[in-house]
């Protein structure tokens, strides 16, 4: 079996539900012909025909609003937005519309809709195309946003976000697009939607981390087991809702805990997930929660691109800080 990307399973996910459920719609700009901007859908169109894979114009509030439509009709339309910074124009029908049908038609109706969103920085594009506003949506009731964070979890969960009931918003690393190879079964598996994956077993410190700031995580869990430091690292895969159990399982275990994600500091995620931590888990803690995120500004352009982004260097620091509490002394 050949080793394939996760943007080539992201393809294979979307050919085999569109191969397995006729209902499966898939539009966005330069989806068809061109096969996205990211080769995403490439060869789709030429395959399932352009009723089934279809290019829209440049309008991303149509697009929004066309999938509610084509959702609460019965089928199951899969947008794409060809870059998170684009998305802003279509959130009046994601937020007020998508993530209410069920609670507005007291659940005769819901909205089996996917949104797609190539997102996160690391690629030196120019402005808007290295948005990383998760949490954003993971704010709004009814949404569910889910992040693979490697070739096969992007092909189970996007088999699962499509076959879903609900709205779900995919927002898929664009740095790690093509970054790791893995084989992945195209045996129409879903993965579970709402559970964290265990990436690495660990004794010491748990780093809870997702999408492509688990590349540079994992590096450092290497690093630190290099010097006896054993870490635990979890991917929590769908944001919201947040699976809490699998990192408190963590905590038992290791005590300490420090979260990573590229998007900026104030009011991210992972300032939830240490709430929920310090509210179900305090007395687990032998040090403070510490966070490695982006910063409270604007993606810089390239040259600046890798200063904002978290490193190797930051993560290290963060853990061998809360190693270290109390400095001078125990508990």
């Amino acid at each position: 079996m050949a080793e394939i990307t996760l943007v080539e399973a992201v393809n294979q996910a979307l050919a085999h539900e569109l191969a397995a459920d006729p209902r499966v719609i898939l539009f966005g700009q330069d989806i068809g012909a061109n096969g996205g901007v990211f080769r995403a859908t490439d060869g789709l169109q030429k395959r399932f025909g352009d009723e089934r894979v279809r290019d829209t114009p440049l309008a991303e509030n149509m697009i929004a609003g066309i999938a509610v439509g084509m959702a609460v009709q019965g089928l199951r339309p899969v947008a794409e937005f060809q870059f998170m910074g684009f998305i802003y124009p279509g959130l009046d029908h994601i937020l007020s519309h998508a993530a209410r049908y069920r609670n507005r038609t007291r659940g005769r109706l819901s909205c089996p809709v996917v949104y797609r969103a190539p997102y996160g920085g690391g690629i030196h594009a120019p402005e808007h195309h290295s948005e990383n506003t998760e949490a954003i949506f993971a704010h709004i009731p009814g949404l569910r946003v889910v992040v693979p964070s490697s070739p096969a979890r992007a092909y189970g969960l996007l088999l699962a976000a499509i076959r879903d009931p609900d709205p779900v918003v995919f927002l898929e690393p664009k740095r790690i697009y093509r970054a790791v190879r893995q084989e992945v079964p195209d045996g129409g598996e879903a993965l579970p939607l709402d559970r964290c994956f265990r990436l690495r077993d660990g004794s010491d410190v748990t780093l809870v981390a997702w999408g492509a700031a688990l590349k540079e995580t994992l590096e450092a869990a290497e690093a630190l087991s290099a010097e006896g430091i054993e870490a635990e690292v979890i991917d929590p895969a769908t944001l919201k809702p947040l699976d809490i159990h699998t990192i408190i399982d963590s905590l038992e275990k290791t005590g300490r805990c420090v979260v990573i994600h590229e998007a900026a500091r104030f009011a991210g995620l992972g300032a939830e997930i240490t709430a929920q931590i310090n509210e179900y888990a305090f007395d687990l803690l032998k040090a403070p929660v510490q966070r490695v995120t982006g910063y409270d500004t604007v993606m810089p352009y390239y040259r600046l691109e890798d200063c904002y982004l978290p490193d190797g260097e930051r993560i290290l620091a963060a853990v061998r800080k809360t190693l270290d509490y109390p400095a001078g002394g125990d508990r």
